[in-house]
């Protein structure tokens, strides 16, 4: 709008060997699984010239959608014949996020207002955008919805709430507009999350996006639709279910200790479980430590001491790995990190498997890896079949992948 640019957007793409060409000149980290492509968020400022003039590396933030724009269209000025002068309406100051532990009443679509946050009982929200269905079959997951939620009663399941992310909508009747074209009405309700803080409270990455809360506040299980594919009723009634199930108590090891629970494992993980928490060699030795797990599924954590997600989402692999090693190799590569750092993190945090050392660029051979934390799921193939970038915030999450790719 500030520059005059609106519907000037071209949009490009290729056959799969030019756009990896793309890729690789642009050092852009790609995943493609299941036939979806999903890349770093890099805006690219290019001169008449030829030159890289800037370069922004966006954050998944929904409240901060307008300030951003702001930034860039205040930059992209400076660059311009003139350097025509941009008013600065918005401020900068961080937009504090409302998560699922404060109480929050939302508009709702069609009059009232729906209520968020700790309640009664578990909620199971859904956050989504209407410009969804222009690559999602959005309209198929809300008639989902419809089935789960006249079932949820009877089931003993937590009631479904959509939020619309209005933060992103193209216009305030967009969601009016869509609802109306719906086949039927839906049977739950629609909040308007017009801030964007509701959906970063609720650590919203993409959408459409399920996030399963406890009485509490707690976040147990989230769900990535544009990535992991719509949810029929009876899929999300069973991952709903599964994730309400409280994981059976574990107790985790000491440094150099194997849990009782994988006691009698088959050789080639009873060989990790004697490493537990051990700091290993580099990337040529994880190759071949990867080379003599074949037959077995591997789920790869890439961590560091220094990242505080990473430590945050470690006990939940410690419980993980405590449970499933039996039957799934759990490893850890420590990225970007000095030895020291690393071993005294793992002094500090009991897990029953081995880390290796490494750069990022060096485990691009098994998945690129753009952040930290990142997971890379392998099959008894050792083929990589996801990559899941980001911190996992609920075991459900976590145990429910490691069934899905580790299976």
């Amino acid at each position: 709008q500030a520059h005059g640019m609106l519907h000037q957007w071209r949009f490009l793409t290729a056959g799969l060997p030019q756009l990896k060409r793309v890729w690789k000149a642009y050092h852009i980290g790609v995943q493609i699984l299941s036939g979806e492509i999903d890349h770093t968020p890099a805006l690219f400022v290019i001169s008449p010239q030829g030159n890289l003039e800037k370069l922004y590396v966006t954050q998944m933030s929904y409240a901060s959608v307008p300030q951003l724009g702001q930034l860039v269209a205040q930059n992209v000025a400076g660059l311009l014949p003139g350097h025509p002068q941009m008013p600065a309406k918005l401020s900068y100051a961080q937009a504090p996020s409302i998560g699922p532990t404060a109480p929050v009443s939302l508009p709702r679509a069609g009059g009232g207002t729906v209520r968020l946050g700790r309640g009664e009982g578990p909620r199971l929200q859904m956050f989504f955008a209407t410009w969804d269905s222009q690559v999602l079959p959005l309209r198929t997951q809300l008639e989902a919805l419809n089935q789960y939620q006249s079932a949820s009663a009877s089931a003993h399941l937590p009631p479904v709430v959509a939020v619309d992310e209005g933060s992103v909508e193209p216009s305030p009747a967009a969601l009016t507009g869509f609802l109306a074209g719906l086949s039927r009405p839906l049977s739950y309700p629609v909040g308007i999350d017009a801030s964007g803080r509701v959906a970063d409270g609720y650590q919203v990455q993409d959408q459409p996006w399920f996030v399963l809360t406890s009485r509490t506040g707690r976040i147990i299980w989230y769900y990535d639709v544009a990535t992991q594919g719509s949810l029929t009723a009876p899929a999300l009634r069973a991952a709903v279910r599964a994730a309400l199930r409280a994981p059976p108590k574990v107790s985790l090891p000491a440094t150099g200790e194997v849990p009782s629970s994988l006691a009698g494992s088959p050789p080639p993980l009873a060989a990790l479980h004697l490493q537990a928490g051990r700091l290993l060699g580099s990337e040529a030795a994880l190759a071949a430590r990867l080379r003599g797990l074949r037959g077995y599924p591997v789920v790869i954590n890439a961590w560091a001491s220094w990242c505080a997600p990473c430590r945050t989402e470690f006990p939940l692999f410690a419980s993980a790995a405590a449970r499933y090693g039996r039957r799934v190799a759990f490893l850890g590569v420590d990225t970007n990190d000095s030895s020291g750092d690393a071993a005294s993190f793992l002094t500090h945090h009991a897990i029953s498997y081995p880390s290796y050392q490494s750069a990022m660029w060096q485990l691009s051979p098994v998945a690129p890896v753009a952040d930290l934390p990142t997971t890379i799921f392998l099959n008894a193939a050792g083929k990589t079949v996801n990559v899941h970038t980001g911190e996992y915030a609920a075991q459900g999450t976590l145990d429910q992948d490691i069934a899905k790719y580790a299976g």
